[in-house]
């Protein structure tokens, strides 16, 4: 967090749990004031001429009010719990060049992962084995190749891409919609366990008790998006929120990626709808690979696992899924000494041959 004075940072919890404050009209009241803490102080005909509603003003001093920051600065005193604000230094970068950019963000987990190249993937709630499994396929190999899988913990999609990163031990963060004492789906709350178990991290912009409230997941997904480089959409209906994300990553300037389907199937009429409005198709990985090709990833060193071999085909393998034909022409191998390199090191369980391509393990 910025330096800010114990007084400073509660009248901030203060200000956020104030009802129909949003962002802009939190970072509002800091401009015309300077502080939260004068904010607070400040007359009502002062917020009013700000253009504030008095619902939010009339409830500013109340101990209602004072004791949710107080239970936030007790939350805060546990392990694994932060609190980012919009003008600290290690506020998401991405995140920060939204316009309506949440001025707090609680995290449980590692805050760290929010600065790493994230890619999102999101979907329907009722996915098909077909849907789950492409999910999964795309996470898996994209966490094993260094990207964050960002995602809502919803169930379907959102799941399997999370249970993904997690099995090969990539990095996972999952956005909520809710504050992050109530984990929903309740279905989820071990895999929200796991998550925070293995490095990943919960983020929500919510009052650590918000409840489930329809409203609040859509403005989550503004924050799903804009964490990200790009948002792939693996299956969804005309009318599922993961378009709301995907229509939100290219209002931010971000790639919105979409995987078709079967026409007789609902499921893929989301993502068709997407393929028309201008949403890169996506077949496999290396299709969002190209797209995002200049971005920095992770370095080999850091997905280089102690104790793991240096071979050039892993080097190839780390960037990208490949045939055992583009490894031999990329290494400059005979194909029938690549062919005997690449069973080595899948008995090693370093690399495994998924639907005729090549893909790197951590093991």
């Amino acid at each position: 967090m910025p330096q800010l004075s114990p007084s400073e940072l509660e009248a901030r919890l203060r200000l956020h749990s104030l009802p129909e404050l949003g962002p802009r009209r939190f970072r509002r009241l800091l401009d015309a004031f300077g502080s939260a803490s004068a904010a607070l102080s400040a007359p009502a005909a002062a917020w009013r001429s700000l253009g504030l509603p008095a619902v939010c003003a009339e409830p500013r001093r109340s101990s209602e009010i004072r004791e949710q920051a107080a239970s936030t600065l007790r939350w805060l005193e546990q392990p694994f719990h932060s609190l980012l604000m919009f003008d600290d230094p290690a506020y998401p970068a991405l995140l920060a060049e939204l316009v309506d950019a949440p001025p707090v963000l609680f995290v449980a987990g590692a805050p760290a992962l929010l600065e790493r190249p994230q890619l999102a993937v999101v979907g329907s709630r009722r996915a098909s084995r077909p849907g789950l499994d492409s999910a999964y396929a795309f996470s898996r190999i994209l966490a094993g190749g260094g990207f964050v899988i960002t995602s809502g913990l919803a169930l379907g999609i959102d799941g399997a891409a999370h249970q993904a990163a997690l099995d090969v031990n990539g990095s996972t963060v999952a956005v909520l919609g809710t504050g992050l004492r109530h984990v929903y789906p309740r279905r989820h709350e071990g895999l929200a366990v796991r998550i925070i178990d293995q490095g990943g991290a919960l983020v929500s912009e919510l009052p650590l008790d918000s409840p489930p409230q329809a409203s609040n997941f859509p403005r989550r997904n503004r924050i799903i998006s804009g964490l990200s480089l790009g948002v792939l959409v693996v299956e969804a209906s005309p009318s599922s929120g993961s378009l709301i994300t995907a229509r939100l990553a290219a209002e931010q300037g971000r790639e919105v990626f979409a995987i078709p389907g079967s026409i007789h199937h609902p499921g893929a009429r989301g993502c068709h709808q997407l393929l028309r409005e201008g949403a890169t198709l996506v077949e496999d990985v290396e299709d969002i690979l190209q797209a995002l090709r200049g971005w920095q990833r992770i370095s080999p060193q850091e997905t280089n696992c102690a104790g793991e071999s240096d071979h050039p085909l892993l080097e190839q393998l780390r960037a990208a899924p490949q045939t055992s034909e583009g490894l031999a022409l990329a290494c400059g191998l005979e194909l029938g000494e690549t062919l005997a390199a690449l069973t080595e090191l899948e008995l090693e369980g370093l690399v495994a041959c998924e639907s005729g391509r090549w893909v790197h393990r951590l093991p």
